[in-house]
């Protein structure tokens, strides 16, 4: 049975005894709470453009060293409605969206290949702060993806030729092996863009953002594009 890491201020609740047979089904993480007082967010506070808000709290975060700070999990749902969520990286934004990228052939893509509709989330917990936004994924434009690709680092380069992202493997050693035949292969020149990867764009339809209150009265904030793409701004209840 899988065993769960035990907070410290857990550990000394439980005797020498006890402890290793303390597992998953019987902890209890009742005491695994923080009352979030560091700021507020009012109407006022808030940027029109939802974009700009968003720009505003990533500065933020990238001001605190948050921890990956463009790190944002990605939910996408096939064409039967079966989820998956997993953590992917930022690479840019602006005004027309939010950018990632992978490799075409994964399980991601084929998901958004069937269903476009996917949601992000950014979460910045020394912050106490978390914005979710939904939109509209799609590829963007090759040139795109090659402009980014050139800045990679070797390595991150060589890595998008040998892998085939998500299928099965039979060891790490065969991608080690296929890793090092591609950098043979590329010796001494240029790497150019594998033909199966590149970017992805979401354009957001709803932007929500979210800062931990004290009493869990937390302020909650969602912008919903409309059709003359401005923006509605409604409060939530938390």
């Amino acid at each position: 049975m899988l065993k769960l890491p035990i907070p410290a201020r857990l550990k000394s609740q439980l005797t020498q005894e006890n402890f290793f047979q303390h597992d998953c089904e019987t902890m209890d993480l009742h005491d695994l709470r923080e009352d979030y007082i560091q700021a507020e967010l009012r109407r006022e506070d808030l940027q029109e453009d939802p974009f700009k808000q968003f720009e505003l709290w990533f500065q933020q975060a990238c001001n605190v060293n948050c921890p990956e700070p463009n790190a944002m999990v990605l939910a996408t749902a096939s064409a039967k409605g079966e989820p998956l969520v997993r953590t992917v990286l930022l690479k840019y934004f602006d005004s027309n969206g939010f950018v990632f990228f992978t490799n075409y052939e994964s399980r991601k893509a084929g998901h958004i290949s069937e269903n476009p509709h996917v949601a992000l989330l950014f979460l910045w917990l020394p912050l106490q702060r978390q914005v979710q936004i939904t939109g509209i994924a799609d590829k963007i434009p090759t040139a795109e993806s090659l402009n980014y690709f050139a800045t990679r680092p070797r390595g991150s380069q060589l890595g998008a030729w040998c892998s085939v992202q998500s299928s099965v493997i039979s060891s790490r050693q065969l991608l080690q092996m296929e890793f090092e035949q591609m950098r043979q292969k590329f010796l001494n020149r240029e790497i150019p863009l594998p033909s199966f990867w590149g970017g992805y764009r979401v354009v957001p339809n709803n932007f929500e953002f979210w800062q931990g209150r004290s009493n869990r009265l937390h302020d909650r904030f969602l912008y919903v594009r409309q059709d003359d793409s401005t923006w509605k701004i409604q409060r939530l209840a938390p």
